[in-house]
């Protein structure tokens, strides 16, 4: 299949100058307040998340919607939650990728903790990828693609999207 590169700049470009305003009014929105992605064992995405990549447990509950499963929290930084549910008993087959699902959560860092955080995904054999120099990716115990990413909020290897 040839991907025709020329038309699709072309349709970006006609999507920025109709979508993109010149003066962005504020969002409704206060905030992300969770992602909530799948575990199939909690103590070993607790031990990844906090152990490893520093992100406090912030609560653990049972899910309301499936007695038995567990809804528990890590703080990612600046009151935002990265959830988790498990569902013991049901049978979710391994993750991937398709669309209208997952492709990966950047999670910003300041550029010491992210070559802490190379480090010790390093030593724990984490297989990971830089790109630009300023993220890194990796996927977590269930296969769910992470990304570090050394600028700012609002940032994107140092172009201001927000």
């Amino acid at each position: 299949m040839t991907i025709d590169h020329a038309a699709i700049d072309a349709r970006r470009t006609e999507i920025r100058q109709r979508y993109l305003l010149p003066h962005r009014p504020s969002s409704s929105a206060r905030g992300l307040h969770h992602v909530a992605l799948l575990s199939s064992d909690v103590e070993r995405t607790v031990k990844f998340y906090q152990e490893l990549l520093e992100f406090p447990l912030t609560e653990i509950i049972e899910n309301r919607d499936h007695p038995g499963s567990s809804h528990f929290f890590f703080d990612i930084g600046n009151g935002n939650l990265l959830a988790f549910f498990d569902f013991p008993g049901l049978d979710l087959g391994p993750y991937r990728e398709v669309l209208g699902g997952l492709h990966h959560i950047a999670i910003s860092v300041d550029p010491a903790t992210w070559e802490r955080l190379r480090g010790k995904l390093e030593m724990a054999g984490v297989p990971h990828q830089i790109e630009s120099g300023a993220s890194l990716y990796f996927k977590d115990p269930d296969g769910a693609r992470l990304e570090l990413l050394a600028d700012h909020l609002g940032e994107m290897y140092g172009a201001r999207v927000l």
